[in-house]
């Protein structure tokens, strides 16, 4: 949890250096559970949900909030196996390039010192 707490806090915008498996995993594991709440509370309210968006206010909130923080994790996990942040921008590729990502994401750290650190 401190992990989580320092990708929200601390390392909000931190984009230069490197992040383990598992502080990505355990932010994204984060954003998917309290994300996943919020919707449930904004559906079950009725009026926090727009249906033709599909969006409710509470999880728009938390999608906004935790944006740069997202962001800035999995480009720094993506610094931590010695590939530029840019490579986010394969997910972009449909299906193809969002399965591309995970497997980057999934990758052994690089032992060794690195360009990021």
């Amino acid at each position: 949890m401190n992990l989580v707490l320092q990708c929200i806090t601390s390392k909000y915008v931190d984009f230069s250096t490197r992040a383990s498996r598992k502080e990505f995993w355990l932010f994204f594991l984060f954003y998917l559970v309290a994300y996943s709440i919020l919707v449930t509370i904004d559906f079950s309210m009725g009026w926090t949900w727009h249906f033709a968006t599909g969006q409710g206010i509470l999880s728009g909130i938390f999608a906004l909030a935790t944006l740069l923080p997202y962001l800035a994790v999995a480009i720094r996990r993506l610094h931590d196996t010695n590939r530029v942040g840019w490579w986010l921008l394969i997910g972009l590729i449909p299906l193809v390039g969002l399965i591309w990502l995970i497997v980057l994401w999934c990758l052994k750290s690089d032992e060794a010192e690195n360009r990021f650190g």
